[in-house]
C-alpha cells in the first residue's frame, strides 16, 4: 500500500521559507536577501550580497533593511550564519541595502518612471 503525500491546500505558494539572521523572522526566500562570505586580496573575510543567488559557499539570509544589518552586524549573526571564525567585514552589504533603499525612494518620488541601473548605457 502506498502513502499519498498530503499537501496544505491553504498553501499557495511552494517558494522555500528562510529565516532573516537578523530578525529571526521566517519569510519566503524571495522576500530575503542572500549574503556569502568571500576573501578579500589582503585576506580579509567579507560578506558579499548574492541578491541572484548563485554565488558558491554557505548562504545566510537578512532582511534587506539598514535595521536588520544593524542587529546583525551588533550581534555578530554574519559570521555566526556563515561559520567564520574570523572577524567579517559587512559593510559591501550596508552599501548594497543603501542602494536598494535609495533607488526605492528613487522611484517612489517619480512614479511610474523606470529606474535605470545601468547608468553607463545611458544616452545624454
Amino acid at each position: 500500500m502506498t502513502q499519498s503525500r498530503v499537501v496544505n491546500p491553504s498553501s499557495d505558494s511552494h517558494a522555500p521559507i528562510r529565516t532573516c539572521i537578523a530578525t529571526k523572522q521566517r519569510c519566503a526566500d524571495s522576500q530575503l536577501l542572500r549574503v556569502v562570505a568571500g576573501h578579500t586580496h589582503d585576506g580579509v573575510t567579507s560578506v558579499v550580497p548574492d541578491p541572484g543567488r548563485r554565488m558558491p559557499g554557505r548562504g545566510a539570509w537578512i532582511t534587506p533593511t539598514l535595521t536588520a544589518w544593524e542587529i546583525a552586524h551588533k550581534r555578530r549573526a554574519f559570521g555566526r550564519a556563515l561559520k567564520v571564525s574570523a572577524h567579517v567585514d559587512a559593510n559591501p552589504v550596508k552599501r548594497y541595502i543603501e542602494e536598494l533603499s535609495t533607488d526605492n525612494v528613487s522611484s517612489r518620488e517619480n512614479p511610474g518612471v523606470p529606474q535605470n541601473r545601468n547608468k553607463e548605457n545611458r544616452k545624454t
